[in-house]
């Protein structure tokens, strides 16, 4: 088995697979170390509409996929009777009028599967268990093959990417995680299965994202093609538990009506939320995706921020690897550079849902009352912050950095 390669990505998930893919179409030799067997499940299922030319670049279609294309997002407050519809269409000029919801077991087996084809090598259910990075000829991992030899086998790279996601490899090995401690603790969650066909029909319509607003948190509804509908509820306080998500529910008019007769799933919990890595690249490696920064789930960046940072890493990286600069401390700066701007937004954006009025002011204001900002709001929810024209991000930029 081959033990030398250009590149070694670790994690599979969608940053990994991107950046594998595109290094893969480029001709150099990229091998992903995946922990896992795919499909395997993972929550994250509502894309937001940025994403659609980098998958278009990757290879993969939706569409053709038989995902549910998603219209945009609707901000419900049961409590005062209040709600706020945000269509992408409706977005600054240049914004995507659509994006999806995807089973993330199927997605992300498809994006690693275009990555082999790609030419990327991938081997699933191999753990990565140490990593070397301070020698100058190159990067060593050991890795152990969980459905094989258990002895650890070496590798060899000339760069190294840890795309590992929350478990964030590099970070929480050289204890680099910073946490952003204002945001959502924990979240509960669970498919609904089975739901009724007027519900799916309502549901599937427009393909909004459900976003209700509770006491100290929020509760997320996704509806999916395969006429399931994802749940989960976020908390700032108080005590997260299993039985959250059954109170939430049975409190809320809408999600009774919605979930009524359907068949709950496997309920779930993930907490450690939030956090950047204070060093994402250096000589001989980068971290990607979550393995970089992992925000609060509310406006959904995560696959758009692993994807949008994959992909300027590979273009970055493959120049480099064929011009022989990949051991430069400072190569990856300008990856910094570039997603500098789409993390600020998206940490202001979300500290003001939390601690401001933003919900009142904007997100539930009728649209004469939104003080022109909506189309500059449509657009952040579509994650098309790399722009300078949004008078709503400009002013999202001009707040305290969230700390």
């Amino acid at each position: 088995m081959r033990s030398s390669f250009d590149v070694i990505v670790v994690g599979g998930g969608p940053a990994g697979s991107c950046v594998a893919n595109l290094l893969g179409q480029a001709g150099v030799s990229v091998v992903v170390l995946e922990r896992e067997r795919f499909p395997r499940f993972h929550i994250g299922e509502s894309l937001l509409p940025t994403e659609l030319a980098v998958l278009e670049r990757l290879g993969v279609d939706l569409d053709a996929l038989g995902c549910l294309r998603k219209r945009g997002a609707v901000f419900i407050d049961e409590r005062a009777g209040r709600r706020g519809c945000f269509s992408f269409d409706e977005g600054l000029p240049g914004t995507p009028d659509h994006a999806h919801h995807v089973e993330r077991a199927s997605f992300d087996l498809a994006l690693l599967q275009t990555a082999e084809r790609a030419g990327a090598e991938i081997r699933q259910r191999h753990e990565v268990v140490g990593v070397e990075l301070d020698d100058p000829s190159g990067v060593g991992v050991s890795v152990r093959d969980l459905d094989g030899d258990p002895d650890p086998i070496e590798l060899r790279g000339r760069y190294l990417i840890d795309a590992t996601g929350q478990q964030a490899l590099l970070a929480r090995r050289a204890k680099t995680v910073a946490p952003f401690r204002e945001f959502g603790r924990a979240a509960v969650f669970r498919l609904y299965e089975g739901l009724a066909p007027e519900i799916n029909a309502e549901l599937h319509e427009r393909g909004d994202v459900l976003i209700l607003v509770v006491d100290d948190g929020w509760i997320w509804g996704i509806p999916l093609a395969s006429g399931d509908l994802s749940v989960g509820i976020v908390k700032t306080k108080g005590k997260v538990e299993p039985a959250l998500l059954d109170r939430a529910v049975a409190d809320s008019p809408l999600l009774s009506r919605l979930t009524a007769g359907a068949s709950p799933g496997e309920i779930r919990m993930i907490g450690n939320y939030s956090y950047r890595n204070t060093a994402p690249y250096g000589r001989r490696y980068a971290c990607i995706g979550d393995a970089a920064c992992f925000l609060d789930p509310v406006f959904s960046s995560g696959v758009a921020l692993a994807l949008a940072s994959g992909e300027k890493l590979a273009d970055l990286l493959e120049p480099a690897l064929r011009e022989g600069r990949e051991h430069e401390p400072a190569l990856m700066v300008p990856l910094g550079e570039h997603m500098a701007p789409a993390y600020a937004a998206f940490e202001r954006f979300i500290h003001r849902f939390y601690h401001t009025r933003l919900v009142d002011n904007v997100l539930l204001a009728e649209r004469d009352r939104s003080h022109g900002l909506r189309s500059g709001v449509i657009s952040v929810l579509a994650a098309d912050v790399w722009r300078d024209d949004n008078p709503f991000q400009n002013m999202l930029m001009r707040a305290r950095r969230v700390t």
